[in-house]
C-alpha cells in the first residue's frame, strides 16, 4: 500500500466536504455497526488466535463495548454537532456568538495489541462521528486481529474515508512522517513520548492513552469477599494485559491476611487448581513478554502461582521485598499482583502520591469520608469505588490519563470532542458602527471605552 497516496486521497476527500453532512457520518457509523454483526465470529476467532481470549471475554471487553459506543454516537450525534449559541457581551452589540465543532481532517490512530479490536475501533468511531477521515494502524503483535480489522473496514467503508495499514515499526515510521491533522495513540509511555516528539515537528495535536501502575486501596472497613472477587475480575481480564488492570494492592495491615486468603480462594474458584490448563484463561502475548514477567517475580515472596507453560502464567500473588522492588517500579501488564500493607490512610495516600500519576485507581471502603479523602487528594485518570475496570465500559464517562499516564480522553461525547476543533464565531451586525475603537484615539473615546470594558 502506498501510504502517501492513501493519505493524499483522504485529504482530497475531506477537502471536498463529503464527510461533513450528518447523514454521511451516520451512514459510516451504521455500516460499521452492520459490519461488526456480520463479522463477529471472525473477530472473536482472531482474538482467540492472537491472545487466547475466550469468546465471552472477547465480546464483553471488546465487541460489545464497540457496539454500545456506536449506538451511543448514532443516538447523540445530531445534538453534539449542533452549533452552540453562547452569550455576547454588550460591547459587541449587535452580534451573535456561536461555538461550532468541526473535524480536524485526516487523523492517524495507532492502536495496541492487548485489546486490538476495542482500542482500534473506539477511537475510529469518534473520528468518523466528528467528520474526519482516518488511517488506522493496528499492532503487528496481534496479526490475526490486524487482518480481521483490515477486512472489516475494507468491507464497510471506502478507502478515502477509512483505511487500515498493516505491518510493524517500518509502517509506523512512515505514517509518523506523513502530514496528519491529529494523532491518537494508545500504548506504552516510552512509545508515547516518541510519537509526541514526531508530532511536535509538525505541531500536530495528539491524544496519548498510556498506562502506569494503577493502585488498589483496601481500607479496613471494606467488604473483603467483594473486594477479592472484583480485584481478581480486573486483574484476570486478558491475563492482566490491561492498561487499567489493578497493578498492586495497598491493604490495611490488619485485613491483609484475610484478603490474601480470600484472593487465593477466588483464584481457585475462578480458574481451578491448575490455571494453566483452564481453557478460558488467555495467553501472554509472546515469549519475550513472558520472560519479562518471570523476571519480575525475582525478589518477591510468591504466595501462590507464577508457574508458566503453554504461553501462560498462573496468576501470582506476591509480597515484594521492598516498595522499590522491580515489580513495583514498572507497569506489570501481566497476572502478577503485589500486595503491601499500610497502617494509616495517610500512609496509603502518600505512597500513591509519591509515584507517577496512574491511569486508574480503585478504592474499596464503606466510608464516605475515606472515599472523599482519597478521591480529592490522589490525582489519577479515572477509576472505581468498590469495583475495578468497569468505569471504562460506560460511554457517559470520559476515559483518559493524566501526567505520565496520558493526555486527552475519549468514549462517548468525549470522543466526538477529542476529534473536533472548537471554532468560535462572532457574527457582527453592521449597524450601529460606533467610532470608539477606530483611530485616531482620543480621551473621550477612552472614557467611553472604559465604561464598556470595566
Amino acid at each position: 500500500m502506498d501510504l502517501s497516496h492513501v493519505t493524499a486521497r483522504q485529504r482530497a476527500y475531506f477537502r471536498s466536504g463529503a464527510t461533513l453532512p450528518l447523514p454521511a457520518r451516520r451512514r459510516a457509523l451504521e455500516a460499521l455497526l452492520r459490519g461488526l454483526a456480520d463479522r463477529e465470529d471472525a473477530l472473536l476467532a482472531a482474538l482467540e488466535a492472537d491472545l487466547g481470549k475466550p469468546p465471552m471475554e472477547g465480546y464483553m471487553t471488546e465487541l460489545g463495548l464497540v457496539r454500545e459506543e456506536l449506538r451511543f454516537h448514532l443516538k447523540h450525534l445530531a445534538r453534539w454537532a449542533r452549533p452552540l449559541r453562547v452569550p455576547t457581551p454588550l460591547a459587541h452589540f449587535p452580534a451573535r456568538s456561536t461555538v461550532r465543532p468541526e473535524p480536524y481532517g485526516s487523523v492517524l490512530i495507532l492502536s495496541p495489541w492487548n485489546y486490538p479490536v476495542q482500542l482500534s475501533l473506539m477511537p475510529l468511531i469518534g473520528a468518523l462521528s466528528a467528520g474526519n477521515c482516518a488511517v488506522l494502524k493496528p499492532s503487528a503483535y496481534a496479526p490475526a486481529c490486524s487482518r480481521a480489522l483490515a477486512e472489516l473496514i475494507g468491507q464497510c467503508l471506502p478507502l478515502e474515508l477509512a483505511a487500515v495499514v498493516e505491518g510493524g515499526r517500518a509502517e509506523n515510521q512512515v505514517l509518523l512522517d506523513l502530514p496528519f491533522d491529529y494523532i491518537f495513540f494508545t500504548g506504552s509511555p516510552s512509545v508515547g513520548r516518541f510519537v509526541m516528539e514526531r508530532a511536535a515537528a509538525r505541531l500536530t495535536p495528539v491524544t496519548l492513552e498510556l498506562g502506569g501502575k494503577s493502585p488498589v486501596i483496601v481500607a479496613g472497613d471494606a467488604d473483603l469477599p467483594l473486594a477479592a472477587r472484583r480485584i481478581l475480575f480486573g486483574k484476570l481480564l486478558n491475563a492482566g494485559q490491561t492498561c487499567v488492570a489493578p497493578d498492586y494492592v495497598l491493604a490495611q495491615r490488619d485485613v491483609l491476611p484475610e484478603l490474601i486468603r480470600l484472593l487465593q480462594k477466588e483464584l481457585a474458584g475462578q480458574l481451578g487448581e491448575d490455571p494453566l490448563s483452564c481453557p478460558g484463561y488467555p495467553r501472554i502475548v509472546n515469549a519475550a513478554h513472558l520472560r519479562r514477567l518471570e523476571g519480575l517475580l525475582e525478589g518477591c515472596q510468591v504466595l501462590c502461582g507464577g508457574q508458566t507453560g503453554g504461553g501462560r502464567m498462573a496468576p501470582a500473588l506476591v509480597l515484594p521485598s521492598s516498595p522499590d522492588a522491580p515489580v513495583m517500579r514498572e507497569e506489570i501488564f501481566g497476572p502478577i499482583l503485589p500486595l503491601l500493607p499500610f497502617d494509616t490512610l495517610e500512609e496509603a495516600i502518600s505512597f500513591v502520591q509519591d509515584r507517577p500519576r496512574s491511569l486508574a485507581l480503585y478504592l474499596f471502603t464503606k466510608s464516605r469520608s475515606v472515599e472523599r479523602e482519597v478521591l480529592a487528594r490522589i490525582p489519577f485518570g479515572g477509576g472505581c469505588v468498590n469495583d475495578t475496570v468497569v468505569h471504562l465500559s460506560t460511554p457517559y464517562l470520559p476515559f483518559g490519563g493524566v501526567g505520565a499516564s496520558g493526555m486527552g480522553s475519549y468514549h462517548g461525547r468525549a470522543s466526538f470532542e477529542t476529534f473536533s476543533h472548537t471554532k468560535s464565531i462572532l457574527d457582527k451586525g453592521g449597524w450601529p458602527d460606533l467610532p470608539i475603537r477606530y483611530r485616531p484615539y482620543a480621551p473621550w473615546k477612552e472614557k467611553l471605552l472604559r465604561k464598556f470594558l470595566l
